[in-house]
């Protein structure tokens, strides 16, 4: 499935995505993996800065990571907006 990423935030860990699929959902995604998918996109925002989507693992030590924890804002206004990115 092609994702378009619009919005990035970087954090110690690398960097999450939001990504809009075809079909109008949004997706926070983390190392190429979609963590869940919403009808809007401060739901996937605010899922993720709470550690409430899919689960993510640590790219380099494999164990899960606590996404609450990562300084992850709730404000979409504190992302960075995409041009025109796809995944």
């Amino acid at each position: 499935m092609t994702m378009k990423l619009i919005l990035s935030c970087t954090t110690h860990v690398g960097t999450f995505y939001i990504g809009q699929s075809p079909d109008g959902r949004f997706h926070p995604i983390f190392d190429e993996d979609s963590l869940g998918s919403y009808a809007k996109a401060w739901q996937a925002i605010d899922d993720l800065a709470n550690n409430a989507t899919f689960s993510a693992l640590h790219p380099s030590t494999g164990k899960l990571l606590d996404t609450s924890a990562l300084g992850i804002p709730e404000d979409p206004s504190e992302w960075e907006r995409l041009s025109s990115a796809n995944l």
